[in-house]
């Protein structure tokens, strides 16, 4: 089968980075297009999609609102057409070799993976990747698990930028849900492991993302974090899940509700709202979770007063 692919580039105010992730994308042999999205970018990031789409046959330059990386991507795949897509975010690039890498070891999968190559800021990337290796097999229990919301260690692995089959993409009319404006990754690979993709993850074949600071442990609204969890009980109505799938699905949603309860709990104490700060503690794993936070407040506070010399704090926030 045809190795052509299409690389798609969600870009929001990412005039800084594109050009880096639009030439490394383009020096890949198997780069048959490279479809760039402008997400109602105020800077010069459709100037720059326009210029290369000038001087490149490769290149498709789209606009839109501003309405998220899941809609761009979905206005990307329906501009392309090569049998294979890859993502890759606007401020991340790729190494010399990554998709022929992927590739020889696609075989009969849907799905490609390998793991991310995080490079602060500024920092340089390494010469070459480590290795894709032998590859394991993904199942949809796995994936789920592999999304706990932990910011230490190994990223989740809805980080991942995999190479995707289009004919699976296709027969089974998949598109990113556009409301989610986090965790919109997490929910199109879980669906298509629900839906019986194949996929394979291996190690390091060339893929950096460039780390920000800040960038992976930034706050998102309550409202993203809702939709983030709720999105799990739509993924449970899928009819072939297993027991054990299902009950990771139940661990994630928990696991997202606790993150989304701490939210609105911050936000009830600035309000000064009693009953909506206790409702936070609707769940047993909630309170657990709400309290052992509330205890890191505590004692942070109680380092800083005595650091001050017993004086009192004038940040009272959460």
């Amino acid at each position: 089968m045809s190795r052509d692919t299409a690389l798609i580039i969600a870009a929001y105010n990412a005039a800084a980075t594109l050009d880096r992730a639009i030439a490394s994308a383009l020096a890949e042999p198997e780069a048959a297009q490279v479809c760039v999205v402008d997400d109602g970018s105020r800077d010069e990031t459709l100037a720059l999609a326009h210029a290369w789409a000038a001087r490149d046959r490769r290149v498709i330059a789209l606009s839109q609102a501003n309405a998220g990386p899941g809609a761009a991507r979905n206005a990307a795949i329906e501009a392309t057409s090569a049998p294979w897509i890859a993502i890759l975010d606007a401020d991340d690039y790729l190494l010399p070799g990554r998709l022929a890498a992927l590739h020889a070891h696609a075989g009969a999968a849907d799905f490609v993976a390998d793991a991310l190559i995080r490079v602060p800021d500024g920092a340089p990337a390494p010469a070459s990747a480590a290795g894709f290796g032998g590859g394991e097999t993904l199942s949809f229990e796995g994936f789920v698990l592999g999304n706990m919301g932990a910011l230490k260690g190994p990223l989740d692995l809805g980080f991942l930028k995999p190479l995707m089959r289009r004919e699976f993409i296709a027969r089974h009319q998949m598109r990113y849900r556009p409301a989610l404006r986090l965790g919109e990754d997490y929910e199109f690979y879980a669906r298509a492991l629900g839906l019986g993709a194949r996929f394979v993850i291996g190690g390091e074949a060339g893929y950096i993302s460039v780390e920000r600071a800040g960038s992976l442990s930034k706050e998102h609204s309550p409202e993203d974090l809702r939709r983030l969890r709720d999105c799990d009980d739509a993924l449970a109505a899928l009819p072939d899940l297993t027991p054990a799938d299902r009950r990771a699905l139940k661990r994630h949603w928990a696991s997202v509700d606790c993150r989304l309860q701490w939210r609105l709990l911050i936000e009830a104490v600035k309000r000064r709202d009693a009953a909506a700060a206790l409702s936070t503690f609707h769940t047993p794993q909630a309170a657990v979770y709400l309290a052992q936070r509330l205890g890191e407040q505590a004692w942070l506070r109680g380092g800083a007063w005595v650091r001050q010399g017993g004086r009192s704090s004038q940040n009272r926030a959460l």
